[in-house]
């Protein structure tokens, strides 16, 4: 089931997600200010490009995640979350949209606080 979810998935907008994640995240390392953002935008296109069959764990960092969690939050989060959540909603409507649903959820979490959040 996750290599079929993984192959529709692709098919349907997450390849061209991932890429957009990978374009952000070059853009940041443009900057060494940047640059853990940056890492962090890789992180989450790594996730959007397969997301069937991983697990996300939030909440493992120090004071400089922290720090970075409510930057991310303040400029970028909130608005990725929200976005994440709508589509979850929206796919959760039919029986068939529900897998994809909850992938969308698994994102809002990751897309609102990426730092420290480890991905298995």
């Amino acid at each position: 089931m996750k290599l079929l979810g993984n192959i529709i998935w692709l098919l349907f907008g997450g390849l061209l997600n991932a890429m957009g994640w990978l374009f952000a995240g070059l853009i940041c390392c443009a900057t060494i200010i940047g640059i853990p953002f940056g890492i962090q935008c890789f992180k989450i296109a790594g996730m959007v490009l397969t997301p069937f069959g991983k697990n996300v764990r939030l909440g493992r960092f120090g004071a400089g995640g922290a720090l970075g969690n409510v930057l991310w939050i303040i400029f970028l989060g909130w608005e990725l979350c929200l976005a994440h959540l709508f589509w979850g909603v929206l796919f959760s409507i039919t029986i068939i949209g529900i897998p994809f649903g909850q992938q969308h959820f698994k994102l809002a979490g990751l897309s609102l606080i990426p730092f420290g959040a480890e991905i298995s």
